[in-house]
């Protein structure tokens, strides 16, 4: 069975990066699209960032260009956050779907429905 944790978090200056890790185990990524969410106004989180493990193409929702960059190796997942903002302060969590060709790797809005598989989050905080 897949499982998810992630890592990394922690607290960070406005302007600074930071490197979030979801590591994967108990069963290989190929196959799956990895999705980073991320909070969000209005509602707990949103996807922001996906990744499919089989090809390595990425996906990223327009708010989330240039600051962030979602990459992958065999067996984690990153996320790096740069030039961060006090509004990118809350939990992350990175979550997996079966990949399909039939649709992107990921939507923004999507479903949270569609994964399968969740880590429990790494807090993020921005702050001074």
């Amino acid at each position: 069975h897949l499982q998810l944790v992630e890592s990394g978090g922690g607290l960070v200056q406005p302007g600074g990066s930071l490197r979030l890790s979801c590591a994967a185990s108990g069963f290989t990524l190929y196959g799956y699209a990895i999705s980073w969410f991320r909070p969000a106004l209005g509602k707990e989180r949103e996807v922001f960032s996906c990744i499919s493990y089989r090809d390595g193409k990425t996906n990223y929702a327009g708010s989330a260009k240039g600051r962030f960059t979602i990459s992958r190796d065999n067996a984690n997942v990153y996320l790096e956050m740069n030039n961060v903002k006090p509004e990118d302060t809350g939990v992350y969590f990175c979550a997996a779907a079966d990949w399909s060709p039939s649709r992107p790797i990921c939507t923004f809005p999507d479903s949270e429905g569609r994964y399968g598989h969740w880590g429990r989050g790494t807090q993020v905080t921005v702050s001074s």
